[in-house]
């Protein structure tokens, strides 16, 4: 990883805006994706290309999540 998408040398205030935006994008694709179905004349590749960015994004949210949520040892 290079230093500007390292997420541990990120403040707290960039992660946070970062997990939004990439919230709203992956409610995008999940949007564009379920539009391309139900209009029915999407090609297979152009929805896998989608669902692979919105798995990409759904990986960065959780390492977001991972990184603003505190240890807490029981």
């Amino acid at each position: 990883m290079n230093a500007c998408s390292d997420i541990s040398m990120k403040t707290e205030e960039v992660l946070r805006i970062e997990l939004e935006v990439f919230r709203r994008e992956h409610a995008d694709l999940d949007g564009a994706i379920q539009a391309l179905h139900d209009r029915g004349t999407a090609d297979q590749l152009t929805i896998q290309r989608l669902k692979k960015q919105k798995l990409s994004l759904k990986d960065k949210i959780a390492q977001i999540e991972d990184r603003l949520t505190p240890d807490i040892i029981a």
